[in-house]
């Protein structure tokens, strides 16, 4: 437990890797394969599945007027039209976050940003996937040229610039659950004031 006389740096994840007996793919996916394995735990083993994913990029895109770029989506597992920011896959191999935040916020909303700082990364659900996502601050906001056409889920995407401080209230008080927009805009939040 940290006392308050520690330092907060020190206060950070730690790697462990136990030895892994076995690891199949137990279900071959379209997008992603879900992992089965055995790994020494203590005295014995355990078992787990999980999602072996890409990892992925977001950007929280911010105009002179302090709005933050949001994006609202129908998403099949919740059933909902949740309020996002623009993101996607990290599924070009070796290819940089930053290049790929550039690309999906181009994609996404069909903007470029002059100005990038990476603001947080962050395991989505380390119970369930390996999924990190990197989240990137992007300014000096300017329309790009229609990247591609969109097709899906993503034909219907809506647009909408929001106040910073909007979202944060809107996420504060439970009327917004996308984990990524939550950390996403709380960081920015944070940064913005000099405080993160």
């Amino acid at each position: 437990m940290t006392t308050p006389d520690q330092d907060s740096a020190a206060l950070k994840d730690e790697p462990f890797e136990p030895e892994v007996l076995s690891s199949a793919v137990g279900f071959e996916g379209a997008v992603w394969n879900v992992l089965d394995e055995r790994v020494k735990y203590g005295e014995g083993e355990i078992r787990r599945q999980y999602v072996a994913h890409t990892g992925a990029v977001a950007v929280v895109a911010l105009d002179e007027h302090e709005r933050v770029l949001l994006i609202q989506q129908y998403r099949h597992p919740i059933r909902h039209r949740d309020w996002e920011l623009p993101a996607g896959l990290l599924d070009i191999p070796g290819e940089d976050p930053l290049l790929a935040a550039r690309r999906e916020l181009a994609e996404e909303a069909d903007i470029a940003a002059d100005h990038w700082e990476h603001l947080v990364s962050s395991w989505t659900t380390p119970g369930g996937n390996d999924e990190m996502i990197h989240i990137y601050l992007a300014t000096g906001i300017s329309a790009a040229e229609a990247a591609h056409a969109r097709e899906d889920e993503e034909a219907d995407i809506r647009v909408e610039w929001v106040p910073l401080a909007d979202a944060v209230d809107a996420v504060l008080g439970g009327r917004m659950h996308n984990g990524i927009l939550s950390i996403g805009v709380l960081a920015a939040s944070m940064r913005r004031t000099g405080r993160g």
